[in-house]
Formats: structure tokens, C-alpha cells, sequence
């Protein structure tokens, strides 16, 4: 089969799928560099895998809340969807009004605006925990480690 010498895309070759970085583009000496952010220590960018645990604790808080109520009561749902409904709840009302969850308070996180010493406010911790509980963007991260979702509000998880 004689090779395609043109720089044309070719169906061979797959998908083109856009790159954050297309070979011109400087990649970050660690995550959140280019947010300004320092390397280490307080301010400097969470670790995906804490966050990930972070999550988990507030599953894990968030099932238990719910088991205890549908234990009494199916008015509100069996216990996974309960679980799911106060783990919005819970993400929305503590990024709103502590800039972090239980679970990210026991590993030392919280939620930061990139563009300004703000507060989150209710739409960022709202449209955070909605589109991390209905289209889970948390798992792509930027070079920066930050989801999708801290992208679209323009926040992202520190170390405290």
C-alpha cells in the first residue's frame, strides 16, 4: 500500500481530536503554574487523587444520611437516588457558603476563584456540583489539573 506522502488527514489515521497542547504551546513545570499558583505548600493546586478521596468521603457521608432516611421513610426516593440528591445539595450549600465540602475540609482543600480573591458564590458551587454530578468532567483534567468543570466557573481546588 503506497504510503500518503500529502499532509492531508487520511481516515487511517483516526479521529482528529483537538490538543491543549498542538506542539507550540509551553507545558506547566507542575499543576497550576500558569494559574500562578505556588508549587507546593498552602494555595498550590490539589492533587487529583486527594480530590478523588475527597469525593468519596462525601459519598460516604451523603449514603449514610441517605440509608438512615429510607429507612424510615420512600417518600424521597430509594437510597441511591437519595444519595445523589444530597451530595448535590451538599456540594452546592458548603462550596457556596465554606468554599469547600466536609470532605475536602478533613483533607485540607477548598474551592478558590483563578480570577479573583472572590468568593465562590452560589452559581460556581452550584454549576460545579451540577455538571460534576450529571456529566462528570471532574476526570479530564487540564495541564493545570483542574476539570472541566472548575474550568466552565473559573475556580479551582487548593491546598489550605
Amino acid at each position: 500500500m503506497a504510503e500518503d506522502k500529502t499532509n492531508r488527514a487520511n481516515w487511517t489515521n483516526g479521529p482528529e481530536i483537538p490538543n491543549q497542547f498542538d506542539g507550540y504551546d509551553p507545558i506547566p513545570g507542575y499543576p497550576g503554574e500558569f494559574l500562578g499558583m505556588p508549587e507546593a505548600g498552602s494555595g498550590s493546586q490539589a492533587s487529583v487523587a486527594r480530590r478523588m478521596v475527597g469525593v468519596l468521603i462525601d459519598w460516604v457521608i451523603c449514603l449514610a444520611a441517605a440509608t438512615m432516611l429510607t429507612m424510615y421513610t420512600d417518600k424521597l426516593g430509594d437510597t441511591a437516588t437519595l444519595t445523589l440528591l444530597l451530595w448535590v445539595l451538599l456540594g452546592i450549600f458548603t462550596g457556596w457558603l465554606f468554599a469547600r465540602t466536609p470532605g475536602m475540609a478533613m483533607l485540607g482543600m477548598g474551592v478558590a476563584r483563578v480570577d479573583t480573591e472572590a468568593h465562590v458564590g452560589l452559581w460556581r458551587a452550584a454549576v460545579r456540583t451540577l455538571l460534576t454530578a450529571f456529566i462528570l468532567p471532574a476526570a479530564m483534567v487540564d495541564a493545570d489539573g483542574r476539570g472541566m468543570h472548575d474550568r466552565a466557573t473559573n475556580t479551582t481546588v487548593i491546598n489550605t
